[in-house]
């Protein structure tokens, strides 16, 4: 055995070690007891997530977690104190407490929802306990943020994160994101910590995740920490509602392009929620869309179960969920191919707080999707996507006296691939892998210094779903808060990053509508990136925050699909390299009843192969929002969004020419046949569309008739029209506009 073997398991050994070390002095007892509980709603007890709770006397606090869970450690025993728990929208609660020395004392607190935002004493809680959290990078939405913004056709948590600083889009029809110069391929979308391979709905409209059972979200535009990994730009945490505890609820809504519903209530010793979402008919979509033929057939359903009993396991909460969706693409021309796609999700999971400061969590969940193009009468030719994951996850996370914190897991994932494939000649070709991937990660959190907060810690591929020798065996991860004084805090981050899943899709495609999942071939090495992250937050007031953050990411061995495939033993991949720098600006202003928010992006994304440098397709230099609601009261709100983009990239023409075809598998569906005009073009994407402008306003209001809950959008799309270019026909050099000048209106009933 050679020594490029032994150095990782010496390694490994070593952190395992100290895993253990640290978690042998778990028992350790102090003058001190420990304040947890759960944060949840009066009205539909669903939880709280990221309110403050602190203690008033002691001036220090916690943020609940996205299950609305906080743990204070180090609290001092048998003295009365009182607990403050505040959350914007909500009446703030004041309740005398008193702690037991060496016991984990539980409160579970219900707050009731306010008619008047309060603005006071609780927000100075807020700064003390963000005073050393190392959350660089990381937006936290929680589902009446989503709300806030202008609706458009429908809400959208896809769209939504657009607004952010370092997102990108290409495009109005497509919810299709971009974080930090990483492809779309390169974010990671887990739903209750399970993976969905294909997020979003036919033509990458919306996504498939439907917003009334969004929770909250947490969103990693890069630097996240050792407990993620699997993609090399960002991660998004969505988490689910739980369902109504106390009473039975029924929701419907309308808009103009889908029906939806809404059903939850009790269980014995817990809950559920069931959604659904449809599409109209073709008929309804040929009106919206300029009657235009638009044979888009989309659902989706989600189904979620809750239960608690003590009589069972104390501390202990299980949950069940089930997702799934289909879309279709179905022309009634026979000489158009039709579409197909499909995600079929379930999850388990079991969450447990024990009698010390320890909580754990275990997952098992099963992610499968398919997808199908199929030719009919068409010259495109036949290909089938199918992906099975199987994972186990096992986290567990303890908080010592000091409230320093040590997280461990273990995750496998079990991942198979089947892509099937016809070339030109109608020659087939079925690639298919099976693999395993088992991660052990370990990471540690200082946060006992009340200035400095640092998260340590690394991720540890023992197995790869690459059967390359060469893949990243260790992923170290560092972030850090330091606060220069309590209202200026820098923060930074840097970490690698592995993937070993990855699709196949063609660049010069402005609507991808098949990208197909595989395993990263053999003979290349797994893409891996670095991240480095430095920023500056700014808080003068509790109602006021202003942010920069400057990153760069190198990417390396990225599998780019090989154009220039003529014989059949030529790759069908080269390994490429990307690289990606900028600087974000965020000021956000939320004086009730007032929430204001400005973003600008400057950014440089390139990719390279073979030595030839060009920009991505997604490149943008420069980026701005600017949001504004404002709440009237009455139920009355409004809002709108100005956003800003320098011209995308294109790939311009410069005229034709007959050519013979090669045969090739990775074909696109277009390629022109044997001795046909062929398109001369310039340098990949060396050309740049106009700039892109549009404003979006939102008038909404809520209003309760007898026993029903109303609640009414009007929304207006591009309000001054703007013709911002999509793309040019190359055939012809037709200009194809993005979306005009367009009303829509959704209205909710609740029952």
């Amino acid at each position: 055995m050679g020594p490029s073997l032994k150095m990782p398991r010496i390694i490994f050994r070593i952190l395992f070690l100290i895993t253990l070390f640290t978690i042998s002095l778990f028992a350790q007892t102090q003058e001190t007891g420990n304040l947890r509980g759960f944060v949840t709603d009066s009205t539909t007890t669903e939880a709280l997530a990221y309110g403050n709770v602190f203690i008033k006397e002691l001036g220090i606090g916690a943020s609940t977690d996205s299950r609305g869970y906080f743990l204070i450690a180090s609290v001092p025993s048998d003295r009365n104190l009182t607990l403050v728990v505040s959350y914007v929208g909500y009446v703030t609660k004041h309740i005398p407490i008193r702690l037991i020395k060496n016991r984990v004392t539980h409160y579970d607190i219900i707050l009731s929802p306010s008619s008047v935002e309060l603005q006071t004493i609780e927000k100075i809680g807020e700064r003390i306990i963000e005073k050393n959290e190392t959350d660089i990078s990381l937006q936290r939405i929680i589902a009446r943020d989503l709300e806030a913004l202008p609706k458009g056709v429908e809400t959208d948590i896809f769209r939504s994160i657009q607004y952010l600083p370092g997102v990108q889009s290409t495009g109005d029809v497509s919810a299709r994101y971009y974080v930090r110069g990483g492809a779309s391929n390169q974010n990671l979308v887990l739903v209750d910590g399970v993976t969905v391979y294909n997020p979003f709905h036919a033509l990458g409209l919306f996504s498939v995740i439907d917003p009334d059972m969004i929770n909250n979200v947490e969103f990693y535009k890069g630097g996240f920490s050792a407990d993620l990994g699997g993609r090399l730009s960002s991660v998004m945490k969505v988490n689910t509602k739980d369902g109504n505890k106390n009473r039975l609820s029924v929701k419907g809504t309308a808009s103009f392009l889908t029906g939806k519903f809404l059903l939850e209530g009790p269980i014995p010793n817990g809950s559920f929620i069931l959604t659904g979402r449809k599409t109209y008919s073709n008929e309804v979509l040929k009106k919206f869309l300029n009657k235009q033929s638009v044979p888009i057939d989309f659902y989706d359903f989600s189904l979620k179960a809750n239960y608690s009993s003590p009589d069972f396991i104390q501390g202990g909460k299980f949950s069940i969920n089930g997702f799934f969706s289909g879309d279709n693409i179905l022309s009634e021309d026979p000489r158009i191919e039709d579409f197909k796609w499909s995600n079929n999700i379930f999850g388990f999971k079991w969450f447990q707080v024990g009698d010390s400061p320890l909580f754990y969590e275990l997952g098992v969940s099963i992610s499968n999707f398919k997808g199908d193009v199929i030719p009919k009468l068409s010259n495109v030719r036949q290909s089938r996507n199918k992906v099975e994951d199987v994972s186990l996850t096992m986290d567990f996370t303890y908080m010592f006296d000091n409230k320093d914190e040590i997280g461990v897991g273990f995750h496998v994932k079990q991942v198979k691939t089947d892509l099937f494939l016809e070339n030109d000649r109608g020659v087939p070709t079925n690639l298919g892998t099976s693999a395993a991937n088992i991660t052990f990660y370990t990471k540690y959190k200082l946060m006992q210094w009340e200035m400095l907060g640092l998260d340590v810690g690394a991720r540890m591929n023992l197995t790869t779903l690459s059967r390359n020798k060469k893949a990243t065996f260790i992923e170290p991860r560092v972030s850090f808060t330091y606060r220069l004084i309590p209202e200026i805090a820098i923060k930074g981050a840097w970490g690698i990053y592995q993937q070993d899943l990855v699709t196949i899709s063609d660049e010069d495609e402005i609507i991808s509508l098949f990208e197909p999942w595989i395993i990263s071939p053999d003979y290349l090495i797994p893409s891996n990136s670095t991240h480095y992250i430095l920023g500056l937050e700014i808080k003068p007031y509790h109602f006021f925050t202003f942010s920069v953050e400057g990153y760069y990411k190198r990417v390396k061995n990225l599998p780019l699909l090989n154009e220039e495939k003529i014989l059949p033993a030529d790759p069908d991949f080269l390994a490429g390299n990307g690289e990606s720098y900028g600087l974000e600006l965020m000021t956000r202003a939320t004086p009730n009843p007032i929430n204001f928010t400005a973003s600008y992006t400057l950014a440089y994304a390139y990719k390279e192969l073979e030595g030839l440098r060009y920009y991505p397709r997604y490149d943008i230099r420069h980026t701005l929002n600017l949001g504004l609601e404002i709440n009237f009261g009455a139920g009355w709100s409004a809002s709108t969004v100005w956003t800003y983009n320098s011209g995308l990239p294109f790939t311009q023409l410069l005229g034709y020419y007959d050519k013979y075809y090669f045969s090739n598998i990775f074909a696109p569906w277009n390629e022109l046949d044997p001795r046909r005009p062929f398109t001369i073009i310039e340098i990949q994407n060396l050309g740049r569309l106009p700039d892109y402008h549009r404003l979006d306003f939102t008038v909404s209001k809520k209003f309760v008739i007898d026993f029903l809950k109303f609640d009414v959008d009007i929304s207006v799309i591009n309000v001054y029209d703007r013709q911002n270019i999509f793309y040019f026909k190359r055939n012809n050099g037709e200009q194809v506009n993005m979306l005009p000048f367009l009303p829509t209106a959704t209205i909710k009933v609740e029952l």
